[in-house]
């Protein structure tokens, strides 16, 4: 099964270029940026990793990308996290980056984005991999500040496939940045949003009816509401859902607690991702395995868990179809049959 887990081809929906930076990168741009960070050792920086919920593990998150000063830094956390992800047969991914955790510190938009896109744009050639941008709006901050983000991003749109909500939810419901996402939409991004991670529900009714996105990251309260289940499964949305994550952020006590199973078996469309993953302990593979180990994940979940996160993606219908027979190839050549209900 771990060998299967690794070798088959993937697709990554739920990642936060910011959080993969990896302790030893980090200090390795800090040390050429000349900025003095709070630890002595890239082992400290592990050992702060015990977060109490999403708003600790956003503190520090946001410490740490005050290194990130220049295009150079934004190419090298991006190009290391597409070498990770080609060498866990990830073949095509679509990136979360955060304008204004780097703009509100005065760095201009464009030298955070050309070095994002320069990585995009080798990985795609030396590595084979593909992959998509969506730029998200920090919640918690105003609506001014999103539209203001907006704008600044219309000229380089051509490389942007979407917007995206995230940081603190508690507090912070998505309707209050309806008139960002019909700007968005006008300007011909697709929408999605991190909502239902620790917030409720109606978090996610809101994205869905007033933020009208086609995708919704984490999700997993999506189960306290049958209606709401009932909706997703009729209309196909997507969740991405981020197992390591969700425990490490205590979402869920352990991952034998974690939901995603239940989800699955409800015909709901769960794609797995890792969200953050130098902070929450393991890329795709890592949570891969680890859902297969403490959910008793056979070949088929596993299959199924990977048809939809192509199916999810905002590629073409060519460009999904090429993915979707890779996948089946590789079934057929480990002598494991397709299951039937995946072609539903």
């Amino acid at each position: 099964m771990k060998e299967f887990i690794c070798n088959i081809p993937k697709a990554e929906l739920h990642v936060h270029i910011e959080g993969t930076l990896e302790p030893e990168l980090m200090f390795a741009i800090a040390e050429r940026n000349k900025i003095r960070l709070p630890y002595k050792s890239e082992e400290d920086v592990r050992k702060a990793y015990k977060f109490r919920d999403l708003q600790s593990f956003l503190e520090i998150y946001y410490k740490g990308t005050h290194v990130l000063l220049k295009e150079r830094d934004f190419y090298e956390i991006t190009w290391n996290y597409l070498k990770k992800a080609s060498s866990q047969n990830i073949r095509h991914t679509e990136m979360f980056f955060d304008p204004q955790a780097h703009t509100s510190r005065g760095m201009q938009f464009e030298v955070i984005f050309m070095g994002i896109l320069d990585a995009m744009k080798e990985g795609a050639e030396k590595l084979g991999i593909s992959s998509k941008l969506i730029m998200c709006f920090q919640r918690c901050m105003s609506v001014e500040s999103a539209m203001e983000t907006l704008l600044l991003s219309l000229p380089y749109k051509e490389w942007i496939i979407g917007v995206g909500l995230d940081s603190s939810e508690i507090g912070y419901p998505p309707r209050k940045f309806v008139s960002v996402f019909e700007r968005a939409r006008k300007e011909g991004f697709l929408t999605v949003a991190h909502a239902g991670e620790e917030g409720p529900p109606d978090y996610i009714w809101q994205a869905l009816n007033e933020l009208k996105v086609v995708r919704i990251d984490h999700g997993i309260a999506c189960v306290k509401d049958i209606l709401l289940v009932n909706k997703m499964k009729t209309e196909k949305i997507p969740l991405t859902i981020c197992p390591l994550s969700n425990v490490k952020l205590h979402i869920f006590d352990s991952l034998a607690d974690h939901n995603l199973k239940q989800m699955l078996d409800m015909g709901l469309t769960v794609t797995i991702n890792s969200d953050d993953p130098a902070y929450f302990g393991g890329y795709l593979n890592e949570n891969f395995l680890a859902i297969q180990e403490f959910l008793h994940l056979d070949h088929n979940d596993i299959y199924q868990l990977i048809k939809n996160s192509f199916q999810a993606t905002f590629l073409t219908r060519n460009e999904k179809a090429i993915l979707l027979k890779e996948l089946d190839g590789f079934m057929l050549k480990r002598s494991h049959p397709i299951p039937e209900k995946a072609f539903s």
